[in-house]
């Protein structure tokens, strides 16, 4: 085994579309640990879903050989994070794992929100953070700019900072030197009880729960007998390697190592992100800090379009749940939909990310109610609580009602700044700041409702400022709203699974779009459909979905008027029997219809 002084753990952290996959590319062919023919682009991120977008959703962790200008041979084991802001968590988890982060900037676009948040994070775990300038072959790259930002907006010491080209391989080497030569070694004791943090898991069809740990102190090896400390399970280890693209099986993981552990754990729940591993017969005496629990801030229900496949979507959420420790979910029921579960998100991305995984790799077809962010109600007699689903608002009389603010950050180019501003100010944002950062950025700081950025604002933001801005925000506090619910009708039918919690004054708007999406949506009948928003009793929007009609005057061929009269009344009356009975069947594209935001004309 490699002595704790020639070992390196680290993380790659940015903004998203910086680099970082990139460049993890580059490490890994410079390491040789993978043949140049099976080397592809973007290497790390093995799910179809990250290569279609472009973007990496799940921390992925390798372990490569250096050998270093001094002489000696090195093991560097790096993880490759996540840039959205909806998959922070990730990041977080990556970090606790690592003694230093590499923070990638991109030479064009500087400094962005998402670079401040993620030194901070680094900050908070005390990191050694190395800047490194990424993408110095284009035309546009401005180094001398970005060193100055990385001075004065990071307060990071830019002599230190290392300039690559992750797609050429430019600055390779010496960032590699840099690494060796920057980043401290691991702490940490191999004869000390076993004390290892669980950072990730995945589920493996063949081998079962493939737990993913950072080995703070002591020993694992293979036969030995381990406990989870949150649980207090055990379990008996088959199998322990580290990650060399593929599993590289050693035997054993010491002090300083990033691996994984097989232990036949057969259950998705038996694991927990952030838990401690220790040993049965040399127990450590307390378990390690672990992470902050995740907070969702979106929710949204899903349910199966068939009913009868509720048991598979169920086995499908377990093994979801296992492989992103940022998903919440608990049992759900709609009398439109049936069984389901009611599930919490970092963000719509994340929303869409779930609702794809699940369709790819569980095959499951779903339908998503209209997401809603979680409020603080308060009924006359009652206490304060919470409510984030439309069913379970009370009807009648609420004595007061708050939503969740947020501290969001905007760094956009100034010839963008009014429209930016105007666009917050309609989602109801409080300008707290604005500050120039140079001749070309500034830095802007609302508090908005977060319900207000659920569903358009980052589209809208990205296109007022042709992809130039950056957002990232945090939720501080509650604040008064006026909260009220609207109800969907089908032909006078409330359709539960519709229905939306929103600020009274902007009810009418909304009432409105759900309304025209459903016109679109709903197949025409034999009898006219009638599509209405409505707060209680008082309808607020409506459209109608007219009929077919049979042409009933084909053999009516010139003649008297009362003739064509007669077989036009006789096909009202039918029609009138037929809204009666008549039940009007959404389609799944309905549903999804009523979250797409409409386009800006």
């Amino acid at each position: 085994m490699t002595e704790l002084k020639y070992k390196r753990n680290f993380c790659i952290t940015a903004h998203i579309d910086h680099g970082k996959s990139t460049l993890a590319d580059r490490l890994i062919q410079k390491a040789k640990i993978i043949e140049d023919r099976q080397m592809m682009n973007q290497i790390l991120d093995n799910m179809d879903i990250e290569r279609e977008r472009g973007i990496t959703i799940k921390s992925q962790a390798v372990t490569i050989p250096y050998h270093a200008k001094d002489g000696f041979d090195y093991e560097l084991n790096f993880v490759d994070t996540p840039g959205h802001v909806d998959f922070s968590y990730e990041v977080s988890r990556a970090i606790a794992s690592c003694e230093g982060a590499l923070l990638l900037i991109d030479a064009t676009q500087g400094v962005e929100s998402q670079t401040v948040s993620n030194m901070y994070m680094a900050l908070e775990h005390d990191l050694t953070i190395v800047p490194v300038v990424n993408k110095i072959d284009l035309a546009s790259a401005d180094i001398p700019g970005v060193k100055h930002q990385i001075e004065h907006d990071l307060g990071l010491d830019s002599s230190i900072a290392q300039l690559v080209s992750a797609k050429t391989g430019e600055g390779i080497d010496d960032l590699m030197e840099a690494i060796v030569t920057q980043f401290p070694p691991p702490e940490g004791d191999v004869n000390a009880p076993l004390q290892a943090l669980i950072f990730d898991c995945h589920y493996d069809e063949y081998r079962g729960v493939v737990v993913h740990i950072r080995v703070k102190e002591g020993r694992i090896k293979e036969g030995d007998l381990i406990r989870l400390m949150s649980s207090s399970t055990e379990y008996k280890v088959e199998q322990t390697g580290v990650f060399k693209i593929n599993y590289e099986r050693t035997g054993v993981l010491e002090a300083g190592d990033v691996g994984y552990v097989i232990a036949g754990i057969k259950t998705v729940s038996d694991v927990r992100v952030g838990d401690t591993i220790t040993t049965v017969e040399n127990p450590a005496p307390s378990p390690l800090e672990g992470f902050k629990e995740v907070k969702p801030v979106v929710f949204s229900s899903i349910y199966p379009i068939d009913s009868n496949d509720y048991e598979e979507l169920k086995d499908a959420m377990e093994k979801l749940k296992l492989n992103d420790a940022s998903l919440v979910y608990e049992k759900d029921n709609s009398l439109a939909l049936g069984n389901g579960f009611r599930c919490g998100f970092l963000g719509l991305l994340h929303l869409e990310i779930i609702q794809e995984r699940l369709e790819r790799d569980f095959n499951q077809v779903v339908i998503f109610t209209a997401p809603s962010v979680r409020y603080k109600v308060k009924t006359p007699g009652h206490e304060m609580f919470f409510v984030d689903n439309p069913a379970d608002f009370p009807e009648g009389k609420i004595e007061s009602s708050e939503e969740p603010y947020i501290n969001a950050t905007i760094i956009t180019p100034s010839e963008y700044l009014g429209s930016i501003m105007e666009l917050c100010r309609l989602k109801r944002g409080i300008q707290k700041n604005m500050q120039y950062l140079d001749q070309k950025r500034v830095e802007l700081t609302y508090e908005m409702p977060l319900s207000e950025v659920l569903f358009d604002f980052y589209d809208k933001l990205k296109s007022y400022s042709r992809g130039y801005a950056s957002f990232d925000y945090e939720v501080t506090d509650y604040r008064k709203t006026d909260l009220i619910k609207i109800d969907i009708l089908i032909n006078s039918k409330p359709v539960d699974a519709l229905a939306q919690l929103c600020y009274r004054p902007n009810a009418v708007d909304r009432a409105k779009v759900v309304c025209e999406r459903l016109k679109g949506e709903i197949a025409r009948q034999q009898f006219k459909i009638a599509i209405q928003g409505a707060i209680g009793a008082q309808i607020i929007a409506r459209e109608t979905v007219n009929p077919v009609r049979k042409d009933v005057l084909a053999k009516c061929y010139g003649g008297d008027v009362t003739r064509k009269r007669k077989l036009l009344e006789k096909q009202k009356a039918g029609k009138k029997r037929m809204l009666m009975a008549g039940n009007v069947e959404l389609p799944q594209s309905a549903f999804l219809a009523v979250l797409k935001e409409k386009e800006d004309n």
